[in-house]
């Protein structure tokens, strides 16, 4: 054991150095496992153990008292069990141990692939009508450095761009849209800013439409074995 985490085989999600003061950290194939709690001014501390997976999702199991039958609960649900006067706030109410104090979680990194919108049975994390959370992304021509938009709305386009992202001699003439040669012109910069997010048209990257790793853009098949990088090109 280094550092306070225990590990075991499997996807690392968060660094050593991001979690390297955080209190009961464990290691797990695709979540990580830390001590939580939520304190009420009236019941005090209800202790449970957050788990944070690579798709965003967060479950809590409740560890307040020996005999506690609540099961897996969110972290929503978690703050009402606790009795916390002030419900409706987890972000804030909901606490890991940093350092030996408490820590909100909003304020840690635990919150970094966490999604806002619905989530699906099978872990892909979607709005209501069940649109992929991915925006639009840009990628370069290893020839002209001409970018080019990539949609991501089907499985089929996010694995257009993830396999680009691996090429390293990635060219116009492999777009997989429209036939392109490096003669034809760029995409305006007035155009560019547009990228697709359903919340802000001008979004400029946040965790409701940049995924970190859905069944939508993860490949089993590919030896790289990782989500698509949807941050490499975020300020582009």
């Amino acid at each position: 054991m280094a550092n306070g985490v225990e590990r075991e085989v499997g996807l690392s999600i968060f660094s050593d150095e991001e979690l390297s003061e955080m209190s009961g950290i464990k290691r797990s194939g695709d979540h990580i496992e830390v001590t939580c709690g939520c304190t009420s001014h009236r019941y005090g501390d209800a202790v449970g153990r957050l788990r944070v997976f690579l798709n965003g999702d967060l479950e809590i199991t409740c560890e307040c008292t020996p005999g506690c039958q609540e099961g897996k609960l969110t972290p929503a649900a978690f703050e009402k069990h606790s009795g916390r006067e002030t419900a409706r706030k987890w972000k804030n109410n909901v606490w890991v141990i940093v350092n030996g104090e408490k820590v909100p979680l909003y304020k840690t990194v635990l919150l970094k692939y966490y999604n806002q919108s619905s989530k699906t049975g099978n872990g892909s994390s979607r709005y209501q009508n069940g649109r992929v959370v991915h925006r639009d992304e840009f990628f370069r021509c290893s020839r002209c450095s001409k970018e080019r938009r990539f949609r991501l709305r089907l499985k089929e386009e996010c694995r257009a761009y993830h396999d680009a992202l691996a090429d390293m001699d990635w060219k116009c003439s492999d777009w997989p849209y429209d036939k392109i040669t490096c003669d034809d012109d760029e995409e305006r910069a007035s155009r560019k800013v547009y990228r697709g997010c359903t919340r802000s048209p001008t979004c400029k990257g946040c965790t409701s439409c940049v995924c970190f790793g859905c069944e939508t853009c993860r490949f089993s098949d590919c030896s790289c074995q990782t989500c698509i990088d949807f941050t490499r090109n975020a300020k582009a």
